[in-house]
């Protein structure tokens, strides 16, 4: 079972992030990724693999330690469970990212690639995207009155 859900867990954000990316004017895009149940089936998918060994996963990450948690995430639930994390947050960072770029006005081919890039490693879209937004907020702030 634990493959099987590491094998669905990416196809279930997939279609997500290819509106965000694809399509990301389209009426259904904006008014699917509105939600931030989006983000629901991979963390469904988290919640399946971490309950029958949240005792163990519970103890991992009160103390955390490197040998410890290392130890977990290279067993295969683990891996699973790490995996499903990922997927889940990362769909949650792109969503919201993705609404900023439309409510800011940041054009799609600026947003594709980062989008891209928060696919593959969302720390460092996120860290692309924060100057982005931050130089379009800046632009959009009134000019101070003398």
């Amino acid at each position: 079972m634990t493959e099987t859900l590491f094998s669905i867990t990416f196809p279930l954000a997939a279609p997500f992030w290819a509106l965000m990316i694809l399509a990301p004017a389209w009426r259904v895009t904006e008014r699917v990724i509105a939600s931030p149940l989006i983000a629901a089936p991979p963390a469904l998918v988290y919640l399946v693999l971490a309950a029958p060994d949240l005792p163990k996963l519970l103890s991992v990450v009160s103390r955390p330690e490197l040998g410890p948690l290392a130890e977990y995430l290279g067993t295969p639930a683990g891996t699973a469970l790490g995996w499903a994390h990922f997927i889940a947050f990362d769909l949650f960072v792109g969503r919201w990212m993705y609404r900023q770029s439309r409510e800011l006005g940041i054009h799609p081919l600026v947003m594709a690639p980062i989008l891209l890039v928060t696919i593959m490693a969302a720390p460092i879209g996120l860290l692309l995207f924060l100057p982005v937004r931050a130089l379009r907020t800046r632009k959009e702030e009134p000019a101070p009155t003398v």
